[in-house]
């Protein structure tokens, strides 16, 4: 091959790559531009040509214009933003003003909608392109108005972009979502009360309508006593029961029956006998989720505390550690089963609560581009919190304590009577309630009397004088010892001479108690007789201080002191 042929070969090539890509582009472009719009042949023929006052250039301005015109009930020109390419050109003229009229009363009642949230652009492309929104700065030919329900199945209002032959497009409610318009306006129209209403209170004014303000306070009043008398029926009740568990759970749950009774109720109202405006119904629908809920945690948290107060009576009584241990580790298990129930509860009503009112739906995907900033300040403002509740199921998963045992933190003697989610609740041996935070309890040592049994090793310290006899006073030590009741285990008592000095000798005591405060009775009272002994049958065993006067000190008007075991 020459060189001129290989010149020519690559000429080739290269017109052939420039006429193949000529080709590719232009199918690409058509694609492209299919995107942009649903391209027609005609929009509403039946209607005639678009009065000048419909605007519908943009998502925002056509749902702006729609309302504007069926606010001024100026429905024939509102039926230009439908597309009713389904219909005939007759059933156009004759249903495209009542289909108008029903879309703005579903679209007044089903859903809040906020205008000023719609895209803005011909395009309906995002305006913030730096937004982690799905689409975002992509353009859309057709995008969701909103999302209702009728018997039991979900219908979607949406814009479409539509464009006839070389006409600029416009945005106009899809022909599914007109179809579904009768069918929702059946659940969403306006009441049978609404008939008896009179014209001029029809009109708007605000946000609502003249008799939706006087509506609103009536039926929060009927709401308001229904509550108040369902409150009175259970206090009524609550007579009629035995004492105890039955009567106290009734008395707990008066509350929460009559806010769900009250929250039924509404609810009834809502759907039955009066219909107001999408802003007052989606405030009521998500109060009412979050009541209905609460109501029910409530009621099943109440029931778990009646059943363990009925058991923590029956097993135990009073909560001390004199109770076997098998029972305080029992109620120590309850105790942590009840914070389980409550943990679960209130994460199960949260999750209802959430997916009922569509919370994500409706904040998007600006809420999860900020959780990892949420999620960082609830981590530092419930550091404190999180930190208690995961040291409660420690310590009750670990056993270190239990319910009832008797415990020495910081130089007090207390009675665990309860370990809740962030503090334990403490009876001092005074009969004080010391209420300390989890977490600064099991930072601090403390020491458990009740781990394995109450009973505690206790001595007896005391000071003679030198010329006591030790032997005596060990034997009514183990007298006085042998009759106390609360002083156990009597071959482990001793009595030893642990110190002296120029005056007196020290000896200690060890008895041995059943429980740490019963031993410190014990030890008060063998103190106060072996002291009542000595006073009244050795007094001269008391330590004592000798003063010694010589008739020089007496001339000189001196004296001294000096330790002697005799008397002078």
């Amino acid at each position: 091959m020459t060189k001129n042929d290989s010149w020519r070969l690559w000429l080739v090539a290269a017109v052939a790559l420039v006429f193949s890509s000529l080709c590719m582009a232009q199918p690409q472009d058509e694609e492209d531009k299919s995107e942009l719009w649903f391209s027609v042949d005609s929009l509403n023929a039946g209607l005639g040509e678009a009065p000048k006052v419909v605007k519908r250039s943009t998502p925002r301005e056509a749902i702006r214009s729609f309302l504007e015109l069926t606010k001024q009930e100026d429905f024939g020109a509102a039926a230009h933003i439908l597309n009713l390419s389904e219909l005939e050109p007759a059933e156009q003229r004759k249903r495209g003003g009542t289909l108008a009229m029903q879309l703005a009363e579903v679209l007044r009642r089903g859903e809040w909608l906020e205008v000023s949230s719609l895209p803005g652009r011909q395009d309906a492309a995002n305006e913030h392109p730096a937004d982690k929104r799905p689409h975002a700065g992509k353009p859309r030919r057709n995008i969701k108005l909103a999302s209702l329900t009728a018997q039991g199945e979900a219908y979607d209002i949406r814009l479409g972009r539509y464009r006839v032959g070389d006409q600029e497009p416009v945005w106009l409610v899809m022909p599914d979502s007109v179809s579904s318009v009768p069918l929702l306006y059946e659940k969403y129209g306006p009441s049978f009360l609404e008939s008896y209403i009179p014209q001029p209170l029809k009109k708007s004014f605000g946000l609502l309508k003249i008799w939706e303000w006087i509506a609103i306070p009536l039926v929060l009043v009927a709401v308001g006593l229904t509550g108040w008398w369902i409150y009175r029926l259970v206090g009524l009740i609550k007579r009629f029961l035995p004492a105890g568990a039955p009567s106290i759970f009734a008395s707990q749950i008066r509350m929460p029956v009559a806010l769900i009774v009250m929250s039924l109720v509404t609810q009834a109202l809502l759907d039955y006998v009066v219909s107001f405006s999408a802003v007052v119904t989606t405030s009521f629908r998500v109060l009412l989720i979050a009541i209905l809920a609460w109501g029910a945690g409530t009621i099943a948290i109440r029931l778990v505390d009646t059943v363990m107060l009925r058991m923590t009576r029956r097993l135990m009584g009073q909560i001390d550690d004199t109770k076997h241990k098998d029972d305080r580790k029992l109620l120590t298990t309850l105790y942590a089963l009840r914070r389980l129930i409550i943990l679960v509860t209130v994460t199960a009503v949260s999750v209802y609560v959430l997916s009922q009112i569509q919370l994500f739906e409706t904040l998007g995907m600006s809420l999860l581009a900020s959780a990892s900033v949420l999620t960082v300040l609830v981590g530092i403002a419930g550091q404190a919190v999180l930190g208690n509740i995961l040291s409660s199921f420690q310590l009750s998963l670990a056993k270190s304590i239990r319910i009832g045992d008797l415990v020495m933190f910081e130089g007090q003697w207390c009675h665990v009577e309860g370990i809740f989610y962030t503090f334990i609740r403490l009876r001092s041996w005074n009969e004080r309630r010391v209420i300390v935070p989890v977490t600064y309890f099991v930072s601090k040592p403390f020491e458990n009397l009740s781990v394995k049994n109450a009973k505690e090793y206790r001595s007896l310290e005391m000071s003679v004088h030198l010329s006591a006899d030790i032997q005596c006073l060990r034997e009514k030590f183990m007298e006085y010892a042998q009759e106390e009741d609360n002083v156990i285990e009597h071959h482990k008592l001793c009595c030893y001479v642990t110190g002296q000095t120029d005056m007196a000798q020290t000896f200690i005591c060890y008895l041995m108690t059943s429980d740490p405060f019963a031993g410190w009775v014990a030890e008060m009272n063998i103190r106060e007789r072996m002291m009542a002994f000595i006073r009244d049958h050795h007094p001269e065993w008391w330590p004592r201080e000798v003063m010694v006067v010589s008739r020089e000190d007496v001339a000189r008007g001196e004296a001294r002191t000096e330790p002697d075991d005799r008397h002078r």
